[in-house]
């Protein structure tokens, strides 16, 4: 590992903030000198692939940083421009960095989010951090930890001085049994390098049922032609420099495991044991019973390989749709610049109904309907089915089965680990299973959620599961930590995102401000007499600043949103 040294240094007399800034000569002339940051202390990743046409994030990589070589400073702004509680992103002529001022102290650190590279200064400054903009991460402005998800990677800092006055205010980068982990995506990621973070020293081994190291599955159905290794989340040359093994699906399959024993048995007939287990399997898609499932034009997506085939197959082909989910809208909108007709069948009235309400629904299914997908909502997938069966087996027609997930716990029915009727594993606040030693976390759990007084809920979102990882390592480690996180998601399709915080579940009336004709509003999804979640498009950083009242623990009341006047956001809330 290696660390970075950056200063910046305020000259009274002189009225202006200097910055050094420590850069690399290959690096001088991108525009963007913030690396995708550190894993306190692992570093190597970088933001994955590209989001293609679905998206209106700004997916240019940031530039990787390795050990400096020498230095540029530069003036930057006078000391008097920056107020209590504004950030800027300063110019250094060969690249940028966030400077930031709250309770008349600075503080600096890279400009752009590790994990998708948004811009941080578009995002919402609070109590000693900065929230994203695009996907509520949250980063801590005097240490650049990652203190809320998504994401793996925290920000190099700055060093602020004020040398004429024989003041300073400093701050540097600094490094905070066999496990076994089965795991499918970012929960058993976090959770390993969390143990590594927090000084674990014995054998990890993650072990995956899919053929490739972790990757950012969400951007399968937004972008069809990534492949794994662009949307990999670590290197295996990084896994294997911090001791975290990885056995793939090529190598094994877990079938069973013995919580008496405290062992794993998979596939091929290896047998492992462990003092810690992190059960993190994600979820696969409802079976679905209809004539002619073995054709090769049926596809269910799940994997780079499944959408690389979709987005190939499609060419010129009819392509169907079934399932109005956010993966299922997706592919519908990759694929219209594909395929010669889209069409897409689900049970709704409209898309997204349960999810955003009929008005919000009904206003994204037009923008589909603009770009030439024709929708069939229908009462029963079943009969939907057998009424397209001719059109689905055509040659002529590419047909995505994205119906809904269960998860994928099957191999745990006579473990002792306990699940519910829905087959989901539930867990604790700490993510501890009823089984010794035994953790789970992501899609395939329900845990107590505090906002909804610990009801027992599941919530599927790739956020979640980064935390999910997190606090059970920290438990692993004896360093209990409970879920301290406002759930936040985004779906992207023809250039516009959808971005969405809070838990909606039940909610029993939408307040809309904007205007969803034109897909600029906002929407606060309220129970009873309070918001409990937002959702906008085209109104940054709307959901970040509501996740960040709600993850004070503030309560936003129903009256305060109907009056149209959103600057209470800024200061207000009930306790």
């Amino acid at each position: 590992m290696h660390f970075q040294t950056f200063s910046f240094t305020c000259l009274c007399c002189a009225v202006e903030v200097k910055v050094e800034l420590s850069l690399l000569e290959k690096e001088k002339e991108v525009d963007g000198l913030s690396p995708n940051g550190k894993a306190s202390p692992l570093a190597d990743s970088r933001p994955n692939g590209a989001l293609g046409h679905g998206s209106d994030d700004d997916s240019t990589p940031l530039p990787l940083y390795h050990k400096p070589r020498d230095y540029v400073e530069a003036s930057v702004c006078h000391v008097k421009d920056l107020e209590n509680g504004q950030m800027r992103e300063v110019d250094l002529g060969s690249g940028r960095a966030l400077l930031i001022k709250e309770h008349g102290e600075f503080s600096a650190m890279a400009h752009k989010c590790p994990h998708y590279g948004a811009p941080l200064v578009k995002g919402v400054l609070s109590k000693g951090h900065v929230r994203c903009p695009w996907h509520g991460a949250c980063f801590n402005i005097a240490t650049g930890d990652l203190e809320d998800f998504p994401g793996l990677d925290s920000l190099p800092t700055f060093q602020v001085t004020f040398p004429a006055a024989a003041a300073s205010f400093t701050v540097s980068l600094s490094t905070s049994s066999f496990m076994v982990n089965v795991c499918e995506g970012p929960a058993g990621l976090v959770c390993a390098e969390t143990l590594r973070q927090e000084g674990f020293t014995d054998r990890i081994v993650m072990c995956t049922m899919d053929r490739h190291p972790p990757y950012d599955r969400p951007k399968l159905s937004k972008s069809l032609d990534s492949t794994a290794e662009q949307l990999r989340l670590r290197s295996m040359d990084f896994l294997q420099d911090h001791d975290i093994e990885l056995l793939t699906e090529k190598e094994v399959r877990a079938v069973a495991i013995d919580v008496k024993t405290r062992s794993v048995t998979f596939e091929d007939g290896l047998r492992m044991e462990y003092r810690k287990l992190f059960i993190a399997t994600g979820s696969k898609h409802k079976p679905m019973v209809y004539k002619g499932k073995d054709v090769r034009n049926v596809f269910h997506l799940r994997t780079p390989e499944d959408a690389n085939s979709i987005a190939r197959l499609a060419n010129n082909k009819n392509a169907v749709i079934v399932g109005t989910s956010y993966v299922g809208m997706e592919v519908a909108a990759a694929l219209t610049d594909k395929a010669h007709s889209v069409s897409v069948i689900g049970i709704e009235s409209v898309p997204f109904k349960k999810a955003l309400g009929e008005k919000v629904g009904k206003a994204i299914m037009k923008l589909f309907e603009v770009n030439r997908v024709k929708f069939y909502m229908l009462n029963e997938v079943s009969e939907m089915i057998e009424k397209q069966r001719a059109v689905m087996l055509s040659s002529t027609t590419l047909s995505c089965l994205t119906i809904g997930s269960i998860p994928a716990t099957g191999f745990l029915k006579q473990s002792g680990i306990h699940m519910d009727s829905r087959g989901f594993i539930t867990v604790n606040k700490m993510m501890q299973t009823n089984a010794d030693g035994v953790f789970a976390g992501g899609d395939v759990v329900v845990f107590p959620f505090l906002p909804r007084n610990n009801k027992k809920v599941n919530i599927p979102h790739w956020q979640m599961a980064h935390v999910h990882g997190r606090v059970a390592a920290l438990s692993m480690m004896g360093r209990a930590a409970d879920i301290k996180t406002v759930p936040y998601f985004w779906s992207a399709m023809f250039g516009k995102t959808i971005r969405y915080a809070g838990y909606g579940d039940g909610f029993d009336d939408v307040i809309i401000q904007g205007d969803l004709d034109e897909l600029r509003f906002v929407a606060f999804y309220t129970r009873s007499e309070e918001v409990v979640a937002v959702a906008s498009m085209n109104y940054d950083p709307i959901v970040s600043r509501v996740a960040e009242v709600l993850g004070s623990g503030k309560t936003i009341k129903k009256r305060d949103v109907e009056t149209g006047d959103i600057s209470w956001l800024n200061d207000k809330g009930s306790q």
